[in-house]
């Protein structure tokens, strides 16, 4: 799970001694408050799209929309986050009011009520169709007054084949076309779940960028342990994403949603703790870049700082609307906004830019978009391939069945052991001068990216029309999707923030994560497309859904890898664009985006 971390620094770095590891004492800070709220955030996320289909029995379609657009917006409203805490709030109140919201957030999805139910209605009587735990392993049952009974569907999910019909007084079998359903939601608990998601996009949005900027000063420019201290914190984030989808996912699905949800709130919690314990060691930095502006009235009563918090009920409403009504949104929308905010950044670099500033601009650019098609593919982890796994995924390990959410665990697993081979191998064919240059590493990237793809559905192809497919070709798809992003997103962020012009580095660092939104909504109209028909949350005809996963998954792969193909071919103009003969240049100029001291 290598993330985007923002790697623009200031030339007022934190004058702080070694304490961790060699490291000003306020990284260990920033890694254990990031730790937790990256173990907040993947243990929530493992366990989200089985609980919405599950729990609420939301269609797989809509389900994927909504998870979609509450992943996309996670990363637009970082640009909200950063950009009222650079011009105002600071980083540390910023920080300090996100981890308030997230935790209410991930506590707040502990509250999961009893669920929606689904009825069906049979010869003017009704019944109840749920299952009997949760997860893939759970059966799909049918309730009556009298009793109960395991149900399944033939081949071709034509007729509902019960188990025990005595129980139930119903015939052995029931053909579809003879009977109805119906969902039944308890509307406060849906709406307590999108006030929750709505929560956690507003936390993040006001955590994610800013954290990483207090990581970036506290080295200066020239400090050499500036990249290392950057990977330590790099190693928190995977950390915590590998604990919780683990334990999250365990308790969860095991135990319960309350409790899985609940673990992923505590985590939260402790990182707020230890955010603010450790604020005594920032020694005033982080804080706002005029105090007294913000004490400065906006309307009455209202001064600058409480407008500034005001603003985050505002992302929660927009973004609980949104979440809502995801499955609402045009995908033309969504698509001409792209469009647009790509014109515009063309138009800028055309009109507002000369020389090598134009050309390494345009680089920017570049690399903004060639990012898409590997998140739109990769973020289908938390949502189709995560349903794929829980579904027609034989998960037996050790004679035990292991959760879906946990393979998820396998990404920060598989960077623990590869990145440093991966930073090896750069330096040592560096060396050689034989390093692929940036826009060859995103070509593999994206390549590797619908490669795993290919590899995945080779093993449904070899378990049978209605076979659950091998275990093994998990660890395969996530391993080469690891390789992919270890490829493409350590240097995504930092070739967008070295290529764009010192005085617009927060416009291409916005624009970067913009796009990443965009990648994510994406991700969710891909995964719409592998939806299946459910009853009770669990699929009822194992075949024709194989059949839909394998041909959107082969789809998508072999657009990814044309496109990769492409992006190989354009390499060489990519790296004339980015001028690297000049690129010195520009970094021997200040760029004072990010955190600011306090004394400006």
């Amino acid at each position: 799970m290598s993330e985007a971390i923002d790697v623009s620094t200031t030339p007022n770095a934190l004058k702080a001694g070694k304490g961790f590891f060699g490291h000003p004492l306020w990284l260990a800070i920033l890694f254990f408050t990031e730790m937790w709220e990256r173990f907040s955030y993947y243990g929530m996320r493992g366990l989200l799209i089985i609980y919405l289909t599950q729990h609420f029995l939301f269609s797989d379609e809509r389900s994927a929309l909504m998870y979609g657009a509450y992943t996309a917006l996670v990363y637009v409203m970082t640009i909200i986050g950063g950009s009222l805490a650079d011009r105002y709030l600071g980083q540390r109140k910023a920080v300090t009011f996100g981890a308030i919201l997230l935790v209410l957030g991930h506590f707040g999805m502990a509250f999961e009520g009893e669920g929606s139910k689904e009825i069906l209605t049979y010869q003017g009587a009704e019944y109840q169709v749920t299952l009997d735990g949760r997860g893939g392993d759970a059966n799909q049952i049918i309730i009556s007054e009298s009793g109960t009974s395991k149900i399944s569907f033939n081949d071709g999910a034509s007729e509902m084949i019960i188990d025990d019909p005595a129980a139930v007084g119903l015939p052995v079998t029931i053909a579809t076309a003879d009977y109805t359903t119906r969902i039944e939601k308890e509307p406060l608990f849906v709406n307590i779940l999108y006030l929750s998601l709505a929560l956690i996009i507003a936390g993040v949005g006001y955590l994610k960028a800013n954290i990483s900027t207090i990581v970036g000063a506290l080295y200066g420019y020239e400090d050499p342990r500036r990249d290392s201290g950057f990977t330590i914190f790099y190693m928190g984030i995977n950390l915590g994403s590998f604990l919780s989808s683990i334990s999250c996912g365990i308790l969860g699905i095991v135990y319960g949603w309350q409790y899985g949800f609940g673990l992923a709130g505590i985590g939260m919690l402790l990182g707020l703790i230890v955010f603010i314990w450790g604020q005594k060691y920032l020694g005033g930095a982080a804080e706002p870049p005029d105090p007294a502006k913000l004490k400065k009235s906006v309307i009455g009563p209202i001064n600058v700082e409480l407008a500034c918090y005001l603003v985050g009920l505002v992302i929660i409403a927009a973004s609980m609307l949104m979440v809502m009504n995801a499955h609402l949104i045009p995908d033309w929308f969504v698509g001409m906004l792209g469009v647009a905010v790509f014109l515009g950044l063309c138009a800028y670099a055309t009109t507002k830019l000369q020389g090598d500033e134009r050309s390494r601009m345009f680089a920017a650019i570049y690399f903004v978009l060639a990012q898409i098609p590997f998140w739109a593919l990769f973020e289908q982890a938390g949502s189709s391939l995560n349903l794929f796994t829980d579904r027609l995924v034989d998960r037996s390990l050790f004679g035990w069945s292991v959760p879906a959410p946990v393979f998820q665990s396998l990404n920060a697993a598989f960077i623990f052991i590869f990145a440093p081979i991966f930073a090896w191998m750069w330096v040592a064919l560096a060396k050689k001068k034989m390093e692929p240059s940036t826009p060859v590493k995103f070509a593999g990237g994206v390549f590797l990216v619908g490669l795993g793809f290919l590899a995945l559905v080779a093993g449904m192809k070899v378990s049978g029309a209605a076979g659950m497919t091998a275990v093994g070709f998990i660890f395969l798809v996530y391993w080469v999707h690891t390789m992919g992003e270890l490829m493409l997103s350590p240097v995504g962020l930092s070739a967008v923030t070295k290529m764009a012009p010192a005085r617009v580095v927060g416009l291409a660092m916005g624009s970067w994560f913009l796009y990443s939104g965009l990648s994510n909504y994406l991700a969710g109209v891909i995964a719409r497309g592998t939806g299946a028909e459910t009853i009770g949350g669990q699929l009822t005809d194992i075949a024709a859904a194989k059949a839909t996963y394998a041909e959107v998954y082969t789809n998508v792969a072999y657009v990814a890898m044309g496109i990769a193909l492409v992006m190989l071919l354009i390499s060489p103009l990519i790296k004339k664009l980015m001028r690297l003969d000049t690129i010195a240049q520009k970094n021997a100029a200040p760029d004072t985006q990010g955190l600011a001291s306090p004394a400006e």
